[in-house]
């Protein structure tokens, strides 16, 4: 009896035993972990997702002042109108003056952007202006209708404004006294007349001078037998632009060398340029603005003459 008890109670502590190691194990099963961690490859995909590109652009804003030839003067404008639209928190402030006046201005801080229809003089090479090429701008002598001239060589051109030609008769035209209308010696035009017609000699004394290129025109118009020089964005119906050695202003004639009398525009900065004059000046040079808006106001494209 004691060893059929014994039998008996050790099956029954065995079963107990095994029913517990059940109850353990199913515990192990369902046992729930606590939230774990990101591990380092998730926290990597992580963080490429969040790219530098997806932050968002800060938008322009300050105020941009440009000064200098009242040669480029249309374009700077209508590209500041056109920046300003797209950028309503630029300011940019536009003033002729000349191109003299634009390098100096840019050279002691007075502008952001100095335009010019001339290199700078030699006094400013080493003042780390930096040259942004913007156009090229045809010019042309002009004269008041009642001239009766339609041609002149340079070699006539160039004796007309020393001052050695000083009536109409003398290359072909009425008997009437020229009226020289010039513009100041801090004017691009003026330079680029004198390097390019005069072979760098001295224009007379004689004559008026006008600040800038639309009063330069409206005393031609408004004087008889005038004769003055402006870019050909400035020429309409009222005056009369003149053939220099037979040959008229136009794109191709500049590009063939038969036309001589033009001028690389520039934009020039101190130093490398900064935003908002740096997006200006870019947008300026951008393809769609060069290929349309810049010949619509009879400029030339800044790369035109580039092989």
């Amino acid at each position: 009896m004691f060893k059929f008890m014994s039998k008996k109670g050790i099956t029954l502590s065995l079963s107990a035993v095994l029913m517990m190691g059940s109850l353990v194990g199913c515990g192990a099963k369902t046992e729930t972990k606590p939230a774990a961690s990101a591990t380092p490859a998730a926290s990597t995909a992580a963080s490429a997702s969040a790219k530098p590109t997806d932050a968002p652009k800060t938008e322009l804003s300050g105020t941009v002042t440009a000064s200098g030839s009242s040669a480029l003067l249309p374009l700077v404008k209508q590209a500041a109108t056109e920046f300003m639209e797209k950028n309503p928190k630029v300011t940019i402030n536009v003033t002729a003056g000349g191109s003299g006046t634009g390098i100096k201005n840019v050279a002691d801080g007075t502008s952001d952007i100095g335009n010019s229809d001339v290199e700078p003089a030699a006094e400013y090479k080493d003042k780390g202006l930096v040259d942004h090429q913007v156009a090229i701008a045809p010019f042309a002598f002009i004269v008041n209708k009642d001239v009766k001239v339609d041609n002149v060589t340079k070699a006539q051109a160039a004796d007309i404004y020393m001052g050695k030609i000083t009536n109409w008769k003398e290359v072909g035209g009425n008997d009437a006294k020229i009226v020289l209308v010039h513009r100041p010696d801090s004017s691009g035009s003026r330079t680029l007349v004198k390097q390019i017609i005069l072979d760098g000699k001295e224009f007379t004394k004689d004559g008026i001078t006008q600040e800038n290129s639309g009063a330069m025109k409206t005393a031609v118009v408004g004087q008889s037998s005038s004769i003055g020089y402006v870019d050909t964005p400035y020429i309409d119906d009222t005056v009369k632009a003149l053939k220099i050695d037979g040959v008229a202003f136009s794109e191709e004639n500049i590009k063939n060398g038969t036309y001589k009398l033009f001028g690389v525009e520039h934009m020039y900065t101190k130093g490398e340029a900064k935003d908002p004059a740096k997006a200006f000046i870019a947008y300026i040079s951008s393809k769609e603005f060069q290929g349309k808006q810049v010949r619509d106001l009879k400029f030339l494209p800044a790369d035109l003459l580039k092989k």
